[in-house]
């Protein structure tokens, strides 16, 4: 069986012929009719027995001659080997040869079953040849292997996994050709592919190596998940794949971002195509396809092309310049129209040149991307290299029914050198013009920044950073003294001034006198003793408040505590030795106010207080005073009081 028959039926029945041509074309470095699998790229390549992994069949034989750059030489890793023979390679052997043609020389011969290679084999220049006989034998599967240049010492086959590294991050390099017909992978960029699937595959699946040319993986393993999609890519089909317990993904340049088909960016003015499906339906309703509706993910017709048979093509304007890596593609969506394209060509051009069809790496062959399989599945094609154009043509080389498109492209800006460059010398000159700006702060240095900036503004840099910090601690410490300073004399002021009324309610106030009248004041009272003992109150509209006292008579109010006394003032204990129970005169009386209602109005003498009961029984609430023994009073009449002024009694006078 003939290799480009086995990749035929990866691709499946669609663009079978395209592939069959493709595969010969690289498979003129072999000879015979024992191969099987065969890529010779420029720089790697991978080859196998033919039915591989099947049973190679008996007598058969082949050569690949395989030739890389002049200064480089070839390292060939094996992926499988199993060779039967029972006479010492006799009959069933792989043999390999430096150089190609008469005057090349053998390097080993090789044979056995089930051998696992861990070696290297490296040729003495840059040709060598590879020849496979096979004899009568009962069994072997035959062999797989793959190539590189010198340079790629981490070269690995197509056959290695995921699970076959254990490494959280690691870089390895694939050799063209691992668009096996053999081996499968499960999942899809970006959520990752299941451990178990081939790293080569994956790749050539995610789109950042390509099948022709080969190239370099950069792999980071991390946990798995539930479920592994099944998508189609770049002619490699992934399958569903269950719970696994790590998977793996590929690092990239970051460059397959959506270009603005699907968000708008691209105008419909912009898309244009070269013909435009219209018609009436049964209930006249009048419907047109045009090229504004090729938008992927859009709900609705897509773009559909009226001919059926001439070229027809989908042409989008970027406005300028784009780095294009990849294009994704479906068919109509709309489930009662199965209209997609299933092989298209993309050609490219800029402003004023002429179009430029897509080719085959490393060959003059237009390039035949694999396009949907139906309607509706979305199906995605990397182009290694990518593609740096304005306009991008689609042409449908083959469809169903209808050429039909939703498409939307992957890539980003080019880079431009002169983004690096220096600003023009309009610009105030703070850096010279002929040191472009880094990027990286860290990477700075004195002599750099002593270059690109004149000593007099590097003075005058140094003076303002030293002397702004400088001004403004002196600005924020002279704010501070400012606060702090009248904070303290807002403080300082009640305190050392006279008892005014609006701060009493900073003070604490003595209790009211429940002990008696009369008595001497105990240590820790809070009153000052008056001095004039003719004082007297004077009530004269019966409100219940107190008056001012009169001139030069000292104010009766409780002084502060001090420091060290406690936080609540201790009440005035009055002796009542020598009174008899029962009404009081007049010569000493309660400083607290009752907290009931006004008492009588009085002029010049004191009240006859009356007891609690007889207050509250005439409807009079006057100053009360305990009958030989404390009545308690309830909780909501102790309250605080302003004291007033009392004439302070000798003692004596109550002896009398």
């Amino acid at each position: 069986m003939e290799a480009g028959t086995l990749r035929g039926k990866r691709t499946g029945k669609l663009g079978v012929f395209f592939y069959l041509i493709s595969t010969l074309s690289r498979a003129i470095g072999q000879k015979g009719d024992g191969c099987g699998h065969t890529v010779l790229g420029p720089e790697s390549g991978t080859f196998a027995s033919i039915n591989y992994p099947q049973t190679y069949p008996n007598n058969t034989v082949c050569e690949w001659e395989i030739r890389v750059q002049p200064s480089q030489r070839i390292i060939f890793r094996f992926g499988d080997f199993d060779i039967e023979d029972s006479t010492s390679c006799h009959l069933s052997y792989l043999r390999l040869y430096n150089g190609i043609g008469p005057g090349r020389s053998e390097i080993d011969k090789y044979c056995g079953l089930g051998i696992q290679w861990d070696k290297v084999i490296e040729t003495e220049s840059n040709e060598a040849t590879v020849q496979f006989m096979s004899g009568t034998h009962v069994s072997g599967r035959g062999f797989l292997a793959s190539y590189s240049t010198s340079n790629e010492s981490d070269l690995i086959t197509c056959l290695d996994k995921g699970s076959h590294f254990t490494e959280p991050e690691f870089s390895k390099y694939c050799p063209a050709g691992c668009l096996t017909p053999f081996g499968d992978i499960s999942g899809t960029i970006p959520h990752g592919y299941r451990d178990s699937s081939l790293l080569c595959m994956a790749g050539v699946h995610a789109g950042v190596v390509s099948n022709f040319l080969g190239g370099r993986i950069n792999v980071v393993m991390s946990k798995g998940i539930p479920y592994y999609e099944s998508t189609l890519a770049n002619n490699v089909s992934s399958k569903l794949g269950p719970l696994s317990a790590s998977l793996f993904t590929f690092k990239t340049n970051g460059c397959y971002g959506t270009l603005g088909m699907e968000s708008g960016v691209i105008g419909d003015s912009q898309i244009n195509a070269s013909s435009v499906l219209q018609w009436h339906d049964p209930s006249g309703q009048f419907h047109v396809w045009g090229p504004e509706k090729a938008r992927l993910k859009k709900p609705g017709s897509p773009w559909a092309a009226f001919h059926t048979d001439e070229p027809q093509w989908l042409q989008i304007d970027l406005k300028k310049e784009k780095k294009i890596t990849g294009i994704i593609t479906t068919g109509s969506t709309l489930g009662e129209y199965s209209f997609y394209v299933s092989a298209y060509r993309i050609l490219s051009r800029h402003d004023s040149q002429d179009w430029k069809v897509y080719k085959e790496a490393n060959s003059d062959l237009d390039m035949i991307f694999q396009g949907n399989s139906n309607n509706f599945q979305e199906v995605r094609n990397n182009f290694i290299p990518p593609i740096l154009a304005r306009y991008i043509q689609i042409n449908p080389v083959q469809w169903h029914q209808k050429a039909a498109l939703k498409v939307e492209l992957l890539g980003c800006q080019p880079f431009q050198p002169s983004l690096a460059r220096a600003p023009p010398q309009s610009l105030p000159p703070v850096l010279s013009t002929e040191i472009p700006p880094r990027f990286d702060a860290t990477t700075y240095t004195a002599e750099i920044m002593n270059n690109s900036v004149t000593p007099k503004v590097t003075k005058d840099v140094a003076l303002a950073a030293v002397l702004v910090p400088v001004l403004v601690m002196v600005l924020t410490t002279l704010i501070l003294v400012l606060v702090c300073g009248w904070h303290w004399r807002n403080r300082k002021k009640p305190v050392e001034g006279p008892y005014n009324l609006p701060y009493w309610d900073r003070a604490e106030y003595a209790q009211p006198l429940v002990a008696g009248v009369t008595g001497t004041l105990r240590q820790g009272s809070t009153f000052k003793p008056e001095e004039d003992s003719e004082a007297g109150y004077s009530d004269p509209d019966g409100n219940g408040h107190y008056d001012a006292l009169v001139s030069e008579i000292y104010h009766a109010y409780a002084e502060p505590l001090p420091v060290s006394s406690p936080e609540y003032a201790t009440p005035i204990i009055m002796e009542i030795s020598g009174h008899t129970t029962g009404t009081m005169g007049s010569a000493a009386a309660s400083t607290f106010k009752s907290v009931g209602g006004t008492g009588p109005s009085m002029a010049g003498s004191l009240s006859t207080l009356l007891p609690k009961t007889e207050a509250a029984s005439s409807g009079q609430v006057g100053y009360d005073t305990p009958k030989g023994t404390v009545v308690p009073m309830p909780a909501e009449e102790l309250g605080y009081q302003v004291p007033i002024s009392v004439p302070q009694i000798p003692a004596a006078s109550d002896a009398e």
